[in-house]
């Protein structure tokens, strides 16, 4: 990932040094439990506690062995004595790789995990803000009904929570190591050698294996990755839309001396939104590829490698910088209420028709009666530019059913929004209702 979309601790957890300590961590593990099991002299041990792999020479070596793990081995051996042999004792190059892989994946994941709980706890906030600040809803892109702007902010709080169990379960299939040897049969290091290596790494024994960790857990990963970013794109493309100029209901931040184009000083363009919904769909395709590779030949091949060197990373790095973006969205959100609300007069009272046609029927109209008065009135004020209120109003046959009193509680707003104190509380925002909120269920 180039440096413009990598944040300096995920950068620091893929970096060549903390993949190469993970190695070195996994050599020592299986060490240390080959001296439990008696065959590695502790006085040999006490030497190889302080081996160390030597970077330059490593890559000196690889230009000859073409192997990473070989000339990885060799850059410590060459330091050490006798002891030196018993490094990689019984292992296959993936029972380093892929336990090491796997925990530099359960590194990322708690970053990850870190900056979620940075945004859900920023939704949570917005959300309890504008709880009832009415906005307009909108299907089809085209006026509905009233909503408020924090049910739509709790709405992305409760699908962040579950992206959050999601990513938390994607981690713990991760946290597995293997050291099986080759194709997995344990014949030249047996399972208690595996079992220590697990428990003194912190990670539980991948229980099978052939020869690899088999990849349906990165697949899990990479596409909890994909769904998390998804969810970011569907919140980022939702600000861009409230953020034109014809809606103006949401802006996005926007610094002292930014600026927003090289050529129109007045821009204000939703640049950071954009950026999520860009490498979100990068995510998404760097989750198929790990479907792909789920799929081997027999114990193993490497066709997966080369793109799990490229999807791993990248996948991490993208969505750890994305999510850092909408935190900081959603905890610098401008919200405009005089303009959603002018937003939702612009269809002067249109939004009332489901409510009159209802209280047409309440009154004894047959439905179809009830929605031709209703939708005769509605064609006129969309083609004439009227008031639908003023027009019902002065209507004889709407009239002949409903008095100005019921006009009047007809077209209030507040019966849109007198359950969103319960849609809080059923999602633990909230522990009491408003006292408005009471008042208006009272008068239901």
């Amino acid at each position: 990932m180039i440096d413009r979309y990598s944040r300096p601790a995920m950068k620091q957890v893929w970096s060549d040094e903390n993949k190469y300590l993970k190695w070195m961590a996994v050599e020592l593990a299986a060490c240390e439990a080959w001296t439990a099991e008696g065959v590695v002299p502790e006085e040999d041990m006490t030497k190889l506690r302080g081996a160390k792999y030597n970077h330059a020479r490593m890559m000196e070596l690889f230009e000859t062995t073409r192997h990473d793990v070989t000339a990885f081995l060799s850059s410590i051996t060459e330091s050490l004595g006798p002891e030196g042999r018993w490094l990689h004792l019984g292992m296959t190059s993936n029972d380093m790789l892929d336990t090491g892989l796997n925990m530099q994946l359960v590194e990322a994941g708690a970053l990850l995990q870190t900056e979620m709980d940075r945004a859900i706890a920023a939704l949570a906030e917005k959300a309890i803000e504008h709880k009832d600040t009415l906005a307009m809803g909108r299907t089809h892109g085209v006026h509905a009904e009233p909503v408020t702007m924090g049910l739509r902010l709790a709405l992305w709080w409760d699908e962040m929570q579950r992206q959050k169990e999601r990513l938390a379960d994607a981690i713990e299939g991760l946290r597995v190591g293997m050291v099986s040897g080759a194709v997995g049969t344990h014949a030249t290091v047996p399972p208690s050698i595996e079992d220590k290596v697990c428990e003194g790494l912190g990670l539980k024994v991948a229980k099978i294996s052939n020869q690899i960790v088999q990849r349906d857990r990165h697949a899990h990963f990479m596409s909890t990755l994909a769904l998390i970013a998804a969810s970011l794109e569907k919140f980022a493309t939702e600000i861009r839309a409230l953020q034109r100029t014809e809606l103006h209901e949401l802006e996005e931040p926007f610094g002292a001396g930014q600026t927003g184009s090289s050529s129109m000083p007045h821009k204000r363009n939703p640049e950071l939104a954009e950026r999520i919904c860009g490498l979100a769909r990068l995510i998404r395709g760097n989750a198929n590829t790990a479907l792909e590779n789920v799929a081997l030949w027999g114990e193993r091949d490497i066709s997966h490698s080369s793109a799990e060197r490229i999807i791993l990373p990248d996948s991490c790095l993208a969505l750890d910088y994305i999510l850092s973006i909408f935190s900081h969205i959603i905890e610098g959100l401008r919200v405009f209420p005089e303009r959603m609300f002018a937003n939702i007069e612009s269809s002067r009272g249109l939004i009332f028709s489901q409510r009159v046609l209802l209280a047409l029927v309440d009154k004894g109209l047959g439905r179809e009666e009830a929605y031709k008065i209703v939708q005769s009135n509605s064609s006129r004020s969309w083609e004439e530019n009227l008031d639908f209120r003023d027009l019902l109003r002065a209507d004889p046959q709407a009239g002949e059913h409903l008095s100005q009193e019921d006009f009047n509680e007809l077209f209030d707003y507040g019966y849109y929004t007198r359950y969103v104190d319960d849609t809080f509380m059923r999602l633990g925002l909230i522990n009491n209702p408003s006292k408005e909120s009471q008042a208006a269920a009272a008068g239901d």
